[in-house]
């Protein structure tokens, strides 16, 4: 008897043998996270945009690109829950910090931290990916409250926009848990 006759089959290489869970939601992959098709960026404002990727309903989050195409002030906020960001093109900074977010970077932003995100002029395109947790709370400069967004504002804002552009209200449902 050979040894490859005595060896048994490696575990490792084998598919798992069960069923799934009932109650477990579908795996979302998508190919091509920065699309060709520029309609499926939804406008928050002038030369900025976001691409939903995860929308998770059910969890209270959301993970999507941004891409901003100008420079200046974007926002500030502040978040109830941690949000991871990692640089995919360009940098970006916040006016309450020294560092820059820079092309190939991670960010780890702390829960409760309030920060103004600011591109610069020689960025001609930023695109970050942000994994957002509960809120992002919209304050002025000292802290009071003048909006909010959620999981749920951001399904609301695509579904409008999906409508209004042709792709139809339904549209952001692939992207829902």
């Amino acid at each position: 008897m050979s040894n490859l006759e005595q060896t048994p089959m490696n575990d490792k290489s084998q598919p798992y043998r069960h069923p799934q869970p009932a109650e477990a939601a579908m795996e979302l992959v998508i190919p091509s996270a920065i699309p060709d098709d520029e309609r499926i960026w939804v406008p928050v404002e002038e030369n900025v945009w976001f691409r939903p990727l995860c929308l998770s309903a059910s969890s209270g989050y959301w993970v999507n690109l941004l891409r901003v195409r100008k420079s200046g002030v974007l926002s500030r906020h502040r978040h109830p829950q941690a949000v991871h960001g990692f640089v995919l093109k360009g940098e970006w900074r916040y006016l309450e910090h020294d560092w820059i977010a820079t092309e190939g970077g991670y960010v780890y932003e702390a829960p409760g931290e309030t920060h103004t995100l600011v591109v610069e002029p020689h960025v001609r395109e930023m695109i970050t990916l942000f994994q957002v947790n509960g809120a992002m709370i919209y304050v002025d400069p000292d802290g009071a409250n003048v909006g909010y967004d959620d999981v749920f504002t951001r399904i609301a804002k695509c579904r409008a926009h999906y409508e209004e552009i042709g792709l139809g209200g339904d549209f952001i449902d692939q992207f829902i848990r």
